[in-house]
């Protein structure tokens, strides 16, 4: 039988290792994010996937914050991050700097996640919305592509970090191991 392995066997990176890696071309936006548990489970799989930067909106949280560090486990001090008031001040950021803007949203005309074959040297930023309302239109007009998740059962949305952990895995499994 496998034996789990320790913290000691793990070899994970320290801090200041994990900032000077290269990072994996995409960035996450949480825009209007109520809460702090799922931007902490954001920061987490940033860390866990090599994340850019995350781009925190309008009433999104920040850290300093102790539920976001408890969720976090302390990527949020491995994770760069930045706050953008508005989803206007974000978007003209993101497309000054060249990224692919993708929303993550049941939309008209959306692409399964199955189908997304993200290109090789493109940056790409995928926006997640408010647990409510999901992804303002700002957004939606604003993207390159809207992506959805399949879903086959009686519900038609799965929490935010739940789908920020899908689409992020998606990619760098399609970008990292092909």
């Amino acid at each position: 039988m496998s034996k789990k392995l320790s913290m000691d066997e793990l070899n994970r990176l320290d801090v200041p290792a994990f900032k000077a890696l290269e990072k994996f071309p995409y960035v996450l936006v949480m825009d209007d994010i109520r809460s702090m548990n799922n931007i902490g489970s954001a920061f987490r799989t940033a860390d866990a996937f090599r994340c850019e930067k995350i781009y925190l909106c309008g009433i999104s949280a920040q850290p300093p914050h102790r539920e976001i560090t408890k969720t976090a486990l302390g990527a949020d001090e491995s994770v760069n991050w930045e706050y953008c008031p508005t989803a206007s001040d974000c978007i003209e950021l993101l497309q000054a700097q060249g990224y692919k803007i993708v929303s993550v949203e049941q939309v008209e005309a959306s692409q399964s996640l199955q189908d997304f074959k993200p290109e090789i040297d493109v940056k790409y930023a995928f926006v997640f919305g408010n647990e409510v309302f999901g992804v303002q239109d700002e957004w939606i007009a604003a993207s390159d592509i809207c992506l959805e998740i399949p879903q086959f059962g009686t519900k038609h949305s799965l929490n935010v970090s739940v789908s920020l952990g899908i689409v992020v895995w998606d990619f760098v499994s399609k970008t990292q191991f092909n």
